[in-house]
């Protein structure tokens, strides 16, 4: 029998969480194990019984989602937390990512959907809300008309050529699937065979390469190039 996924729910209103908690413990193979009502708890919480996938709010006291998300993915780099908000703006969703949520939905979101997002995230997939996935091309889009687009060694060279696919190993085209797709070195390192700290060198190695710096870089640039399909 599969294990039901641990959840976690990070929310400072106590109906919101009470309403979740009501509606996923009713759906096959969901199990809420802990609440926290700010990010102080829920960095003690998630140390204490492990989830699964944490559902994290990002405006709350003491301690907002964004800051407890970063925080989180240093002292339990396997939980993964999907930011559930009433957010739907560009910047929250950017700084989500960037601190290293695996997927972003809003509380509008049909309950089909949470659930769906819940299941993709607890496989270590990354879920973005279809109607918000866009604004990962849009920023890369105006950013790329901004700022001059990252070089290979021929355009240092005076070529103009962007960076592309071309310059990455095969081995360094497999780990940047996987990390796009929102999977930590573990497991890409069980999927490939290498152990977790081949796979942080490679990642470093292909952030050079591709003059990048976060992992929400390495995502638009996987979809801009074809690597990786937005559903």
């Amino acid at each position: 029998m599969t294990k039901p996924i641990r959840i976690m729910l990070v929310d400072d209103h106590d109906v919101v969480r009470f309403g979740l908690k009501s509606f996923l413990d009713t759906q096959e193979g969901l199990d809420v194990v802990a609440e926290a009502a700010n990010g102080i708890e829920a960095i003690k919480r998630a140390l204490e019984v492990k989830p699964d996938v944490i559902l994290m709010d990002i405006t709350m006291p003491e301690m907002d989602g964004m800051e407890a998300t970063r925080q989180l993915k240093t002292q339990c780099p396997d939980c993964l937390v999907l930011a559930l908000t009433v957010h739907e703006d560009k910047e929250y969703f950017i700084q989500m990512l960037g601190a290293g949520a695996s997927g972003y939905i809003t509380k509008q979101a049909a309950s089909d959907e949470l659930v769906m997002a819940i299941e993709t995230v607890a496989k270590g997939h990354v879920y973005l809300q279809p109607a918000l996935a866009r604004w990962l091309l849009e920023d890369y889009q105006r950013l790329s008309n901004q700022y001059p687009v990252a070089r290979t060694a021929s355009a240092a060279q005076g070529t103009g050529s962007p960076v592309g696919l071309d310059v990455l190993s095969q081995r360094e085209l497999q780990v940047l699937e996987l990390v796009a797709d929102g999977h930590n070195n573990k497991y890409i390192g069980e999927a490939l065979g290498l152990s977790p700290k081949t796979i942080a060198r490679h990642r470093e190695r292909i952030m050079n390469k591709l003059n990048m710096h976060s992992r929400t870089e390495l995502v638009k640039f996987a979809i801009r190039t074809g690597l990786i399909q937005l559903d």
